[in-house]
């Protein structure tokens, strides 16, 4: 072998080395039940931002959305405890997430779920064995009866939507795969968009970078009527909504987890809370099922209307220097009757 050659195959290791060094240390087999998803480069969106962009594709996932990293350790976690029964709470989708992580390790799952939670997800809860009980207004009356069942039910854990470290730590692995799949930049994205309801993805997102020492522009999305993080991120504290009023459902927490607003505020880089409108959210969605042939919901659309409404494009793309990365955080809250349904609603 010559010297380059040996030069080229050491770098190589000392690479692969750093990596795994930098990348998230996940419970014994949790990294089994999540896939490593495709970060692929949007010719039609980047052709729109008039820079490159790509898409972190966790619609893939099995549940069809991020949760599953986060879950996949918070469960793995727990089953080498000898935990066999777990509730969450759940607007659809953490619910699904475990429900799907759950049942890989042979625990009973049981979810509570708000009266706004969506026929085609309870539908899918319960195809996948899932225990369902609809209750309450919005998530965070699920959420007080799921801790009161754990509270009455010896031998069993409650599982947040968003709110735990274990969640934010499995999320995390994200950046890890931005890392080493971004070719530009030296793996270092130049933005990353992101949806934020409770806070779990972006708290994970947040984790990442600095687990990575990498400053992105970080840019957490939400819907108008679910901008709980939005207005927290301005009052420079956590506050409570009266109520969530907005298409996108799955954002529904009336407030966000403290942590969130403590590591925005940390962030090496820049950081900006974007909200949208539910129609320019729904856009999105359909925007990009034409361009990417898959379908996402109106919580993921918030974070794709950055990208896709020029309003919200030049306030927030235009000085972004790099590869700007869109995490395509998807949701099973949607189906074609749906996003057909709100394209009519909308006259889009």
């Amino acid at each position: 072998m010559t010297t380059a050659a040996t030069a080229a195959t050491a770098a190589t290791a000392a690479t692969a080395a750093t990596l795994k060094a930098s990348s998230a240390d996940l419970a014994e087999g949790a990294s089994d039940l999540y896939f490593r998803t495709p970060l692929i480069y949007s010719q039609p969106i980047s052709a729109l931002v008039g820079k490159p962009v790509y898409c972190k594709m966790d619609a893939l996932q099995a549940s069809g959305s991020f949760k599953d990293r986060g879950m996949a350790h918070l469960c793995a976690t727990f089953a080498k405890e000898g935990v066999t029964k777990v509730i969450s709470s759940s607007g659809g989708n953490a619910g699904l997430a475990v429900t799907t992580v759950g049942a890989k390790l042979g625990m009973e799952v049981s979810v509570i779920v708000p009266q706004t939670t969506k026929a085609v997800v309870i539908a899918k809860l319960e195809s996948l064995g899932a225990d369902v009980t609809v209750h309450g207004k919005n998530w965070n009356e699920a959420d007080t009866l799921a801790r009161e069942l754990v509270a009455k039910t010896p031998g069993t854990k409650y599982v947040s939507p968003y709110d735990d470290p274990l969640l934010w730590t499995g999320h995390s692995t994200l950046v890890d795969e931005i890392v080493q799949d971004l070719p530009a930049q030296g793996g270092v994205p130049g933005a990353v968009v992101v949806s934020v309801g409770g806070g779990g993805l972006l708290c994970g997102v947040l984790e990442g970078c600095q687990r990575h020492s990498i400053s992105p522009k970080v840019i957490a999305a939400e819907t108008k009527g679910a901008s709980s993080f939005g207005q927290a991120w301005e009052a420079g504290k956590p506050v409570t909504l009266p109520g969530i009023d907005t298409i996108a459902t799955s954002l529904g927490a009336t407030s966000v987890t403290p942590v969130v607003i403590e590591r925005a505020k940390a962030h090496s880089g820049a950081f900006c809370s974007s909200i949208c409108s539910d129609e320019e959210a729904v856009d999105a969605c359909l925007k990009f099922s034409q361009d990417h042939r898959i379908l996402v919901e109106p919580a993921n659309g918030a974070a794709l209307a950055v990208a896709y409404s020029e309003r919200l494009r030049e306030q927030y793309l235009t000085d972004v220097e790099g590869p700007i990365v869109l995490e395509v955080c998807g949701g099973s809250g949607v189906n074609l009757d749906l996003l057909m349904g709100w394209k009519k609603d909308y006259s889009l």
